[in-house]
C-alpha cells in the first residue's frame, strides 16, 4: 500500500483509488474482474487494485458476498 508522504504525492497514493472503486460499487456490486475492468484505466496495475481492495474490506466500506460479488457497504 502505497501512503501519501513527501516521495509519494496523494494522486499516486492507495487512498486515492478508494473514491474510484466506491463510486463504481455504490450503483451495482461487481465481481472483482469485472469491478477491475471497468477502474483499470485508473490503476497502475492488478497490485494497487488488490492494495485498495483489500484497504477497503479492513475499513468495513465493501464486502464480499456469497455470490462472488462485491458489495458496498454504507
Amino acid at each position: 500500500m502505497k501512503l501519501p508522504s513527501k516521495v509519494t504525492p496523494y494522486k499516486k497514493s492507495t487512498l486515492a483509488t478508494f473514491p474510484i472503486i466506491l463510486k463504481t460499487l455504490s450503483t451495482v456490486d461487481l465481481s472483482p474482474d469485472l469491478l477491475y475492468s471497468k477502474v483499470k484505466e485508473d490503476f497502475s496495475g492488478i497490485s494497487q487494485f488488490v492494495d485498495a481492495l483489500d484497504c477497503l474490506f479492513a475499513l468495513g466500506k465493501i464486502e464480499l458476498l456469497p455470490e462472488g460479488v462485491i458489495h458496498y457497504v454504507e
